[in-house]
């Protein structure tokens, strides 16, 4: 159901300083035209891809550049120090950098680049050490979605061996590795806690999760340094490719339709640049709609564009197995997964709070936030980061020009999605009663608890 009257309502009642009055008023010129932006070579920077290569970003006035990064802290530290315009972000970076995890400096975002796009795989060895305990279906193929239960018995063998489980995730306040964390806490695995000086995670831990580079992924894994790894596309694929390890569960299973990347600018630069920042999103959003179009219709396209070397620099082959609707988890077991990638059908763009408050309550039950807040910190500190506003005056201007429908855009009223089970332990989550969210995981912080000297004092 399309709700464009309420857009006014939330012009009105939902911003921060930000963008109020005449920074979202119409103006005829683009404050800066010549733009460099950064994204990691995965598959979900589709979005900038296609949008510079369709010319959506000429179409509003932009001169773009696209700028591969080695790493997600090297991008988002160039995006704080002004060397780059803005960038591809893990949808934590702009939400920790403004409360001051780590890199600290105020960001925002106007458009959630994707819904999905993560699996976690494990090594050949410990997927074999797996499977008896896994269930099969009438075709004798695994079930899925698989729990983490069935890593236990590995973790025991480990553990009676003296050795130490490893994991690699992408970056501390990436999806990734809140959908491990949370992925291995539903199966009863303890993944760790941060503390005050602690950037590893480690404490308390039944498993050590460290960072590797997404692209490093594979041959780190072959080399036997990590027994499995949180990780956007084309990298798990890439694995079953090269026959070094099987992809056991994807994000989707994990959290139905969870938002993955947002691209991300400072809120200097938005409030600087507000013509510049509408004209950015709408060439997001035409992005975003081509990619979904048709049912997927363009992905063989963009699997070419993607796969050009400025771009992912991987495999047609690869980049396809997840683009175009399939996913391969052992090797010779493809199923369909249309949905692997969402670019913009089921509301994927539109930047909610309720999505940067889930990672907000990820961030507290870990101990990365070491102190509890109420939850209107939490409602607080998501709408000094998401801007839907901006949003919704894109999409206004794109239905004006006959560029989109109004039928393709259903806002939320509030900036809340509804409360959702869609998880793999079914615990409901609701966006506007945090707290209470995050004492219903059986495994985390709750309630005052903090983490001092290796150990969860109350």
């Amino acid at each position: 159901m399309t709700r464009l009257p309420r857009l006014l309502t939330l012009t009105t009642c939902l911003l921060s300083p930000l963008f109020t009055g005449a920074a979202l008023a119409h103006t005829d010129g683009i404050e800066k035209d010549q733009l460099t932006l950064g994204f990691i070579k995965l598959t979900d920077m589709a979005p900038l891809a296609i949008a510079k290569e369709k010319g959506f970003f000429e179409d509003e006035g932009l001169s773009v550049t696209l700028e591969a990064q080695s790493n997600w802290k090297v991008l988002l530290d160039r995006v704080v120090d002004g060397e780059l315009d803005g960038a591809q972000m893990l949808a934590g970076q702009p939400i920790a950098a403004t409360i001051g995890y780590g890199t600290k400096g105020h960001l925002i975002t106007a458009f959630s680049m994707d819904l999905n796009g993560n699996a976690i795989t494990m090594s050949n060895a410990v997927w074999q050490a797996m499977k008896p305990g896994l269930k099969l279906g009438a075709d004798g193929r695994p079930e899925h979605p698989i729990s983490a239960t069935a890593l236990k018995p590995v973790l025991e063998d480990y553990a009676a061996q003296g050795k130490s489980f490893n994991l690699g995730m992408v970056f501390p306040v990436s999806t990734h590795n809140y959908e491990l964390r949370y992925w291995l806490a539903a199966g009863g695995i303890k993944p760790g806690y941060y503390q005050a000086g602690d950037v590893t995670g480690q404490v308390a831990a039944d498993v050590l999760i460290s960072v590797t580079p997404p692209p490093q992924m594979p041959a780190t894994l072959e080399a036997g340094t990590i027994d499995g790894y949180s990780v956007g596309e084309p990298w798990n694929q890439a694995a079953v490719f090269k026959g070094i390890g099987v992809p056991v569960v994807t994000d989707d299973d994990i959290w139905k339709n969870n938002p993955e990347k947002v691209f991300g600018v400072t809120a200097d630069f938005a409030e600087t640049n507000p013509r510049t920042m509408i004209a950015l999103t709408k060439a997001l959003i035409r992005a975003g709609m081509w990619l979904d179009e048709n049912d997927n219709a363009n992905r063989a396209e963009a699997v070419d564009i993607l796969a050009r070397k400025e771009y992912v620099g991987a495999d047609k082959a690869v980049i396809a197995n997840s683009m175009t609707g399939t996913f391969e988890y052992e090797k010779g077991d493809t199923r369909p997964t249309p949905d692997f990638n969402i670019f913009f059908r089921d509301n994927a763009t539109f930047p909610y709070y309720s999505d940067a408050v889930w990672t907000l309550t990820q961030m507290r039950r870990w101990g990365q936030i070491p102190e509890a807040h109420p939850d209107s910190w939490y409602d607080a500190t998501a709408k000094s980061v998401y801007k839907p506003a901006i949003y919704e005056e894109a999409a206004k201007e794109l239905i004006a020009e006959g560029k989109a429908k109004a039928s393709d855009f259903d806002f939320s009223a509030t900036g809340y999605k509804p409360v959702s089970s869609d998880f793999i332990d079914h615990i409901p989550y609701d966006g506007t009663k945090p707290n209470a969210y995050i004492d219903s995981l059986p495994i985390g912080l709750k309630g005052n608890q903090t983490v001092v000297d290796g150990a969860v004092v109350n």
